[in-house]
């Protein structure tokens, strides 16, 4: 009696505060899952659009009802329509008057009306789908739709983004509207207290990222230790006792904007809420780690993996790091230790470098986060990785960190009652997403047919003909009075490639993690005639690239993909960035089989013979064969990714399994 009280008021068991259980689901389940979706996606694809434009059409035909009102009735038009909401729902009815309230606030405060397309992509939202809408289709002010619906209906919403920088943007930006229908808002920032977090929670619309509020909610949990079931609080505050304070108040609705990097790329690592620096052994220690690491030898004494990024030690290595060790003090002399110290020894020399797994900055190692080419501060490797790193560099050495909670994205948004999102590239990952958060991909048409056009794809035999293919192609469209935009996957990459454009006399601008303060600066130069801007792939999204007229009309932006990812729908984010709206532009990717992504997933025998055929070509590979070695190599990168995610999820699972039998939990 009492669990079906629980569940019918939404508390999960050993909650503070509503969520969803956690689903048990097995591999078999989320084959199962997939599988379904790969076979319904497509047939169901044209009657779900059908539905969404005549939502659409609903909302439109009430905008003559609301025009003519003043500011208040618009105000008290809101606040009668939330009594409704919280009785019924969001019938389509309700749910149509609430988004013209939204459309009509929009239009009064910032001028902007949304377009058919944009009402479709709020409703496939509200229906708890991922709303896939090209780069440049205004996905901010489409997530402000569904935002209006679920706060009038009294719902709590989180609306995620994937930075500081547009998550600040956005709320500054949607404050005004929201307010306009009685709407608060609240905005989550990194480095504020707990209570201004707590403030910002409480608002009816919450701007955050995707690890402060995940970081958030396990604090809450770690702040209420075992006393976290709701009754126990009830009975703790019936007894005079003061109950812990909460930031969050119940994983309600979640709108996840680039919601494909929120929920699949950053997926593959569990966030870990850790404190309490424990004791940091000497520089001496890690550099002696590193000198006795560098007389181990590759392929004898260890085998690198490419593909993982990893190495291990054979039973070689095991002996002759024993012989290295004896005499050494300390850990030294235990075995086990001695070589999880070389293995973290080898991973720093040859896996981590300065300009692409991080900087320095400030004496200290920051990590750059892979998929949006930005500084994680608050962020370090464990099991002391970070050490290692930090002796390789010469900086101080800090404190090894303890694990005091963890959760994988996938367990934490599945908690959600209502999730949803938008992004412009789903449809690669949409079994995935099925399978993983019963997350439905709905494509939606753009207002404008596009105009992007592709130039070809070029796989050169070195990285030095790249460089110089890159310097000519970006030369030429600055003479056609084009602006330029080239991406590139590295810190590194980016200055050595801005390096090579100046000595060419282009003049560059180049945007990265050590730049990431000049960041809507760069951005809003990047439009003009012959601006030459090289950018790792923080400027790949959430950002507009305004084109000037003179560059509208000599062609619009043009895009260089300098190294293919891991996954294809990030080189097509940054293509994205070009042709928006209608615009006019261009993009051709021009890379080398010296690249990461061929070095890993591409074996030595078969570069080789790759050269060869390139070098017979004039320096590049075939026509034929250049988008097949892509496909092969993302494909074998994107199949790894998957299975790290389902290993990183089961092993998530498991641990909390382990931990819940001993009674700590997360």
């Amino acid at each position: 009696m009492i669990a079906a009280r629980r569940r019918a008021l939404g508390f999960a068991a050993g909650t503070p505060y509503p969520e969803q259980p956690d689903p048990k689901w097995n591999r078999l389940d989320a084959a199962l899952t997939a599988a379904w979706s790969g076979l319904t996606r497509r047939p169901l694809a044209p009657w779900q659009r059908a539905s969404l434009a005549r939502f659409a059409a609903q909302v439109e035909a009430l905008a003559p009802t609301l025009a003519d009102l003043s500011a208040p009735a618009l105000r008290d038009r809101a606040d009668a329509l939330r009594a409704p909401l919280v009785k019924h729902g969001l019938r389509p009815d309700l749910a149509a008057e609430a988004f013209a309230l939204a459309r009509e606030a929009s239009r009064r405060v910032l001028g902007l009306r949304h377009h058919t397309v944009q009402l479709m992509g709020g409703a496939a939202m509200l229906r708890g789908a991922l709303a896939e809408m090209d780069t440049g289709e205004g996905k901010t002010i489409t997530a402000l739709l569904p935002s209006v619906a679920f706060a009038l209906a009294g719902r709590p919403v989180h609306v995620v983004t994937v930075n500081e920088y547009l998550a600040a943007r956005d709320a500054g930006q949607l404050r005004p509207v929201l307010a306009a229908l009685g709407i608060s808002t609240g905005l989550v920032v990194l480095n504020d207290p707990p209570e201004a977090h707590a403030a910002a929670y409480a608002a009816d619309v919450t701007y955050c990222t995707n690890k402060d509020l995940v970081f958030d909610y396990l604090r809450d949990r770690m702040a209420l230790g075992a006393r976290r079931a709701r009754p126990r609080l009830l009975v703790d505050s019936l007894m005079g006792g003061r109950p812990a304070p909460l930031m969050l108040r119940g994983l309600h609705v979640a709108i996840v904007d680039e919601a494909d990097s929120v929920l699949v790329d950053e997926a593959r690592t569990p966030l870990i809420l850790s404190g309490g620096d424990g004791p940091a052994e000497t520089a001496e220690f890690y550099a002696g780690a590193l000198d006795l690491a560098a007389h181990l030898e590759p392929g004898q004494d260890y085998r690198l993996l490419p593909a993982e990024r990893s190495l291990h030690l054979t039973d070689q290595g095991r002996a002759r790091l024993a012989t290295l060790a004896e005499g050494r003090p300390g850990l030294w002399a235990i075995r086990r230790a001695r070589e999880e110290l070389a293995e973290q020894a080898l991973q720093a020399r040859h896996w981590y470098h300065r300009g692409q797994q991080y900087v320095v900055a400030e004496g200290r190692v920051q990590i750059v986060d892979e998929f949006t080419g930005r500084i994680m501060p608050d962020r370090s490797w464990e099991r002391g990785l970070h050490q290692m790193v930090e002796a390789k560099e010469g900086v101080e050495i800090t404190g090894r960190r303890s694990t005091l909670s963890r959760i994988t994205y996938q367990r934490f948004f599945r908690r959600y009652f209502h999730l949803c999102g938008m992004t412009g590239t789903a449809a690669e990952i949409a079994d995935e997403l099925r399978a993983v958060y019963a997350l439905r991909v709905l494509r939606i048409p753009t207002h404008h047919p596009s105009r992007r056009r592709n130039l070809g794809l070029t796989i050169h035999a070195t990285e030095d003909a790249k460089w110089a293919a890159i310097v000519r192609n970006a030369a030429e469209k600055v003479v056609q009075g084009r602006a330029v935009l080239i991406g590139t996957r590295s810190v590194a990459a980016s200055h050595l490639l801005g390096e090579k454009l100046t000595a060419a006399g282009l003049a560059p601008e180049v945007l990265n993690a050590e730049r990431h303060e000049e960041e809507a600066g760069i951005i809003a130069r990047a439009g003009a005639p012959g601006r030459v801007t090289v950018a790792t792939n923080m400027a790949g999204r959430g950002t507009d690239i305004k084109l000037t007229p003179a560059v509208r009309e000599a062609g619009g932006l043009h895009v260089i993909l300098t190294e293919f990812h891991e996954s294809a729908r990030i080189d097509r984010q940054l293509f994205g960035r070009g042709g928006r709206q209608g615009d006019p532009g261009t993009y051709a990717a021009i890379t080398s089989l010296e690249d990461d992504i061929f070095t890993r997933f591409v074996s030595p025998s078969w570069r080789a013979s790759l050269r060869t055929t390139a070098q017979a070509n004039g320096g590049t590979l075939p026509t034929r064969l250049a988008p097949l070695l892509r496909r092969w190599a993302q494909s074998a990168a994107e199949r790894l990714n998957a299975s790290t995610r389902r290993n990183t999820l089961a092993n998530d699972q498991h641990q909390e399994r382990m931990l819940a039998f001993s009674g700590r939990g997360e």
